[in-house]
Order: structure tokens, then sequence, then C-alpha cells
């Protein structure tokens, strides 16, 4: 698997060199109608809570001007047809969705931005989870989900950003958010360049981004030139069933991430937290320590798209058990042309919750491996609106162990519809 990564790191290391002065340009002349004021361009480029995707991905954000505020949007959704096999799969339709709406204003010599990310999930993911074969973590009814994703809740985001200058290369950054993403893991999935076309959640979420929603998070950040340094504090248990609440808790753990861009093409971390009970059906005392490491590499195309590649690893260490869980992604988005893409995604996830009440089994971890790849095509534009549709198709590889479970040979496939906010090009 390390061997698949790095070659897929060396390929996009490959791409950089044959990047074309074009494509830089038409990156460059997009940016025309951004602000120049230095603060207002650090806030924007801001993924979810204090992440970051490289420079050079355009978000899909449309900007409005509201007096001396300057107000973006961001969205998108999927309308979801998913099959998962074997005795312990499904099939259903359901519909992953978040859209954001920011609103950023100078004061004194930086700039304040307000924000709030919502989702319907709540109510487009029916009975609390979609299928998604390997998948673990938090509660649906009382018990620990199973082959099975959650659902996010209504309020994904709400904070508060205040970045300042300090000197010509160095950067402030101050965030408060009742609900918000601390400095800990890669750009959230639902946010990551590279999984801008992948409907589903990765099975390794619990080991590398799951606390994009967290609740009273506080956090300091430093840049200076292609260095940031970062640190929070939050309340480090997962949300509750009640998607439609704020589960606010006392600040109980904490985290901190180095990134370093070398260029705008180019974003790199590492992290590590204390989670405090992640999980809420886990014993008192059952702490998390997380650490991550990520490099994320997007290269504008000629024809206003990019192509985008993460390559990521996530360990959990569980403080009661001291069992160690990794996890290792490699995931990419390629556009063949103006409006078909192709994606992919490979990953490596220890999974020691597979089969609860099993006496024989319930303590094992084992290692999963699934491979997705995918299409999609835009069909088009309506007003803002960018359609497309498309499909992926996931084949696992299991211990023997699993196979009386979950068949020799489980799949997962889905097709879709999906809607984004984008600006007409």
């Amino acid at each position: 698997m390390l061997s698949i990564l790095f070659s897929v790191w060396a390929l996009s290391l490959q791409a950089q060199t044959m990047e074309h002065d074009h494509s830089h340009m038409d990156h460059s002349m997009s940016k025309k109608s951004m602000p120049a004021n230095d603060p207002e361009m650090y806030l924007m480029g801001l993924a979810s809570g204090t992440s970051m995707n490289p420079r050079s991905w355009e978000m899909p954000m449309i900007m409005q001007r509201a007096g001396a505020w300057n107000v973006m949007l961001m969205g998108q959704g999927y309308f979801v047809e998913s099959q998962q096999s074997g005795p312990r799969g499904g099939d259903k339709l359901y519909s992953t969705n978040w859209g954001m709406i920011s609103a950023e204003h100078k004061l004194g010599r930086g700039s304040v931005m307000i924000e709030g990310m919502f989702s319907l999930e709540p109510a487009t993911v029916t009975k609390r989870s979609y299928p998604l074969l390997f998948q673990t973590g938090e509660t649906a009814y009382g018990k620990a989900l199973v082959d099975a994703q959650h659902p996010h809740d209504f309020v994904m985001g709400l904070g508060v950003h205040y970045a300042r200058p300090l000197g010509e290369s160095t950067m402030f950054h101050a965030y408060y958010a009742a609900v918000g993403d601390p400095a800990l893991g890669p750009v959230a999935f639902p946010h990551r360049a590279s999984a801008a076309d992948i409907p589903q959640a990765t099975i390794s979420h619990h080991l590398q981004d799951s606390t994009h929603i967290a609740n009273n998070v506080a956090t300091v950040a430093m840049q200076h030139k292609w260095l940031r340094v970062e640190a929070s504090s939050f309340y480090g248990t997962e949300p509750n069933e009640n998607r439609w609440n704020i589960d606010w808790g006392p600040i109980n753990s904490y985290s901190g991430r180095v990134s370093v861009a070398p260029s705008a093409n180019w974003m790199a971390q590492v992290s590590a937290g204390r989670l405090t009970n992640p999980e809420r059906q886990s014993a008192p005392g059952e702490d998390v320590v997380r650490a991550t490491a990520s490099i994320h590499y997007t290269r504008p195309m000629l024809f206003g798209n990019a192509w985008s590649t993460s390559i990521i690893w996530g360990r959990n260490h569980n403080t009661l058990t001291q069992r160690n869980t990794n996890s290792y992604l490699a995931e990419t988005v390629y556009p063949v042309s103006k409006r078909n893409f192709l994606t992919g995604r490979i990953e490596l996830v220890d999974k020691d919750e597979l089969l609860p009440g099993n006496a024989k089994l319930e303590d094992r971890t084992f290692r999963i491996q699934a491979y997705t790849a995918g299409f999609t095509r835009d069909l088009g534009s309506l007003r803002k609106l960018t359609v497309g549709v498309g499909g992926n198709v996931s084949m696992y590889a299991v211990p023997a162990d699993l196979q009386s479970y979950y068949g020799p040979h489980p799949w997962g496939a889905s097709v879709y519809v999906r809607f984004r906010l984008r600006p007409p090009v």
C-alpha cells in the first residue's frame, strides 16, 4: 500500500513540472475580483475551521458585495442511490448536502469573518444512517453504527475568525466557534478538493477528520510565509443522535497542527490531539490520542478545472485499551475534460468495532482494504447551480475471518446526481 501512495505522490510531483504558464495566468486572472487585502485573502482561503486546501484550488464560491461586507456562498448536495452487497449490506436512496455562508469585513489592520455552515442531512438521510460497508463510529437508536455512516448535524459550523498581519510576511489568526473544526487532521472529506466528486464518506473518517464538527472550539494560529502553526482547545465528544441541536460541552480536548505550503499547488500538515471520550458509548476515561499527516496537491488545468490528489495517514491510540488503529488513504479527482471527471480512492483501515457482541472476534482488529473508482459528468448550469451525474464502485478485500459475515468479495455501488453552487464561467 505504501508503494501505491508514494507512486501517486511521485506522479503528482512529476505533473507539477509539466504545468503550463497559461493555467497560472487563468488562475491569477480569476482572482482579480477578489479583495487585495492580505487578511481577506487569507480568510477566504479557509476550507473548514482553519484547515486549507492548496491555494491553487479554485473554491466553487459565489461572491456578493453587501455594503462594506464581502459575502461568500458555497454549497453542494448529492442525491444518491447506493447498494452495498452481502448479508450486512443494504440499499438506500438518500441525500448528502451542505451549504455555507460567510461574511468578511475589514477591522482595523485586519479582517473579521463570520461564517455559518448547515446541512439538511438530518432530514434527507432517513433512519439516522446510510449503508456503507465497514464504516464505524457514532450511534443510531442507541446502538453503535456498524456498516453505516451517520448524517451530519444541521449546524455544521457557526463561528467567527479574525486575521491580522504582523509584519510583511506574518499573519495572526484567531478563531472561535460554537460548532467548528479544530486544528486536527486534514481538510475534512466533505470540503477536500480531492474528494469533491465522491459523495460517500471515507471509512477512515473516524481516524482522520471526524472532529470537523466539534463544539466550543477555540484556535490560535500564526503563519509566516509558507509555515503555519496552530493550537486548539475544544469539546471532544462527538455529536449525539439529535442532529438538529448544538451539543454544547466544556472544553476538555486539545490539538495542534503544523502546515507547510511551499507553493500554491502544495499543502502538507502533521497534527496530533487528545480527544476526551470521543464516542458517547465508550467507557469513562476511554480517550483517544489521534495523530495525522497528509500531503495535498492541486494542479490547475487549461480548461478551468483542477486535478487534486491527497495522501493521508491517521492513527488512533485508545488510552484505555492501549490499542493503536491506523489508516492510510490516497484519493484523486482528475478532470478528463471541462465536464468529465474521474475519481479514485484507496484505503487501508484498521477496524476494531465490526463485530460487537461476538465473544470470539469482538476484540480483534481487522485490516480492511477498500478500492473505489468513479466518474462524474457535468450536464451544465442553471443560473448559478451546476448539475452533474455520476457513479462509483467500491471493492473490498477482507481477512478470512470476516468472509462469513461479508462474503468473499464484498462490494458497493452508487449512482448520484450532484448539485453545486458555482459562478458562471
